[in-house]
């Protein structure tokens, strides 16, 4: 695994916005997640020697952070905040909806590989609670039923 010349530029440029190597952590795992579409156990530790850091360390920050797309997730990646105001304004009902629309539980794929479901401890949306966010587009206010709808006019 290594960038190619295009990615390699980028992440000079990364770095160069950075006052340590070890700095450029979280936009280093981006470029790996654009890279090679989804942050592997591979591009954990390529990311690591990138930056001269322990692999454990690039894991702790890459799976604490759910935000990253992994291998084996589905095409829509369903975070579901689960922070104070969220919780407030129902978003336990829309995951419960979500759980029962879809068939599987947090942490898991649709046989079909459409979706994939997962927590999320805040998206900063508490404007729009309860909020979701599908790949990199967040929505709200959702009921139950709007959140059925959204599902179902995504490809």
């Amino acid at each position: 695994m290594s960038f190619g010349p295009e990615e390699q530029r980028a992440f000079e440029a990364l770095l160069s916005r950075y006052p340590t190597r070890q700095a450029a952590l979280l936009p280093t795992l981006r470029l790996v997640e654009q890279s090679f579409g989804a942050v592997s156990e591979e591009g954990i530790r390529y990311a690591a020697g990138l930056l001269d850091l322990p692999p454990a360390q690039v894991m702790g920050v890459a799976t604490f952070y759910t935000h990253y797309r992994r291998p084996g997730d589905g095409r829509h990646v369903i975070h579901v905040c689960c922070t104070l105001p969220c919780a407030l304004r129902g978003a336990s009902w829309l995951l419960d909806a979500i759980v029962r629309k879809l068939g599987i539980g947090v942490g898991q794929t649709t046989p079909d590989g459409r979706f994939t479901l997962r927590k999320a401890e805040c998206l900063a949306a508490c404007d729009i609670a309860p909020a979701i966010a599908v790949n990199d587009e967040l929505y709200g206010p959702l009921t139950p039923e709007t959140v059925g709808d959204l599902l179902d006019r995504l490809p």
